[in-house]
């Protein structure tokens, strides 16, 4: 039978599909999807996937059975980033209760907006974006999910902007002058997005070493400098920069301090590993994802702020009476909607609010120190292979690394190494792509040629998947 052939189906057999396609995506997207066992992806090519997909859209209704099947399909041939082999992305795992979170968001399709259309939801965005203030040292303040961390990052830039030149609201660029944004050498490149959406320009964004002259010497080039955006847990290396520092230049110069610790401020729930933030407490505003490291799923990003003159409404309503009228039978504060660019917001805060809820911030403080044993574990197993080599040593999860195949050892002296070195992670990634034993990231950076990132975050991670890990890249490159 073919379904909503009048354009609605009745709500029985609408029913009866939903508990039907939800055994499937339970069997194929959650349970197979993170058995050691079972491929991290079935590889296709473009062309071949369109076909074997049948993506095209047509005029009339399928059946009930060609729809599970392409619930199944679309399964079996996606990636299965909570499989315990995929190390490719800055998340992995899974958290069964963060997953019970997004499914109840989906299914009650609600928007963050006001406290008359998500009365739960406004309630609890407060409550979590408070505790996560709290543990940046922050008593009070200000916040706001937002979708991922690069919008993170611009709202953090577009609120320093109008900090200092509250008039660029109202009246435009026209009303300030050149601005000079400051960010580390390895900062993630949604600075120069944001430099670029705001009109203040790719070029004006320096990625200074952290010393004071280059505040003084931007000055004498005509660019004010606003805003100082310092990383804790660069995207290849995992690297934090040395937050009180930069917060003594900040404070010394009155510049927006801004922290994107997207990916490594987690490490604050560790007692063992908090140090590589100290300073954030300094800063007036910083970036954080849970859908990293605390496997909140995607996605899961605050901007949290120090502030408590409201800034963020300011800097950013529009107060559309459709919505946030002025005389509701509430209190009207609860309607935070016009803190965000976006008018329909997703709920974000119930899948990390429902997995803090089961497993506490203990647990999550484990999650953190369990990443950082199994990245120790790692390096030392790494270290005693002949092959394999550090890019430098790891200060978080992030393990940077050389695979040197046998055709290429002790020539590190010969003209062409470096050029040959290049061409083995590509070659290795490939192979292990195709044959879906596992997944994992490489690049070059800073004039060295391609090398992996390992990324090590999931508690469901045994020391038997690591090294399974360093005897696959010997099995698929020890040809090369």
């Amino acid at each position: 039978m073919s379904n909503g052939v009048n354009g609605h189906h009745n709500s029985s057999e609408g029913e009866l599909f939903l508990s039907e396609a939800f055994k499937v995506i339970l069997e194929e997207a959650v349970h197979k999807a993170t058995d050691v066992k079972e491929k991290v992806c079935e590889w296709k090519d473009p062309e071949e996937l369109r076909v074997l997909m049948d993506l095209e859209l047509g005029d009339h209704g399928e059946s009930h059975q060609q729809l599970l099947q392409r619930v199944r399909d679309i399964a079996r041939y996606s990636v299965k980033t909570n499989h315990p082999r995929f190390f490719n992305q800055l998340f992995a795992g899974v958290d069964y209760h963060s997953l019970t979170g997004r499914f109840l968001t989906e299914a009650l399709n609600t928007s963050q907006y006001t406290y008359e259309v998500a009365p739960v939801f406004v309630l609890m965005e407060d409550v979590v974006l408070r505790k996560l203030r709290s543990l940046v040292g922050w008593s009070e303040g200000d916040g706001i999910f937002c979708p991922g961390g690069s919008v993170s990052n611009m709202y953090a830039m577009n609120v320093a902007r109008y900090w200092a030149f509250p008039q660029v609201k109202t009246q435009g660029l026209w009303t300030v002058p050149r601005l000079a944004v400051f960010t580390s050498q390895e900062s993630h490149y949604s600075m120069k997005k944001s430099a670029a959406f705001l009109g203040i320009g790719t070029e004006n964004v320096y990625h200074v070493k952290v010393d004071e002259r280059y505040s003084s010497l931007h000055k004498a080039f005509g660019a004010v400098p606003f805003f100082v955006n310092a990383t804790a847990g660069t995207t290849v290396q995992g690297a934090f920069d040395p937050l009180d520092r930069i917060a003594d230049i900040s404070e010394r110069n009155g510049i927006w301090m801004h922290v994107d610790a997207a990916w490594g401020g987690s490490v604050v729930f560790s007692k063992k590993h908090k140090h590589l933030i100290a300073g954030m407490e300094r800063a007036n505003s910083c970036t954080w994802n849970p859908h990293k490291m605390l496997m909140a799923g995607l996605q899961c990003s605050v901007f949290l702020m120090r502030d408590t003159t409201n800034l963020l409404m300011h800097c950013h309503c529009a107060n559309a009476t459709y919505l946030f009228q002025q005389d509701k039978f509430y209190d009207m504060s609860l309607d935070t909607g016009d803190k965000s660019i976006q008018c329909g917001r997703k709920v974000d805060c119930l899948k990390l609010w429902l997995m803090w809820k089961a497993i506490g911030a203990q647990g999550l403080a484990n999650r953190v120190d369990i990443a950082f044993a199994s990245t120790r574990y790692f390096v030392e197993e790494l270290k005693k292979r002949e092959g394999f080599q550090v890019v430098s040593e790891p200060q978080f999860v992030n393990v940077c690394f050389w695979f040197i195949p046998p055709s290429l050892r002790g020539k590190e002296n010969s003209p062409d190494y470096q050029e040959k070195l290049a061409k083995v992670a590509p070659v290795i990634k490939e192979r292990m792509v195709k044959k879906g034993s596992m997944m994992v990231g490489y690049q070059p950076l800073d004039g060295r040629v391609n090398f992996f990132r390992m990324v090590i975050l999931s508690p469901q991670l045994n020391h038997s998947d690591l090294d399974f890990f360093l005897d696959e890249v010997e099995r698929l490159g020890n040809d090369l």
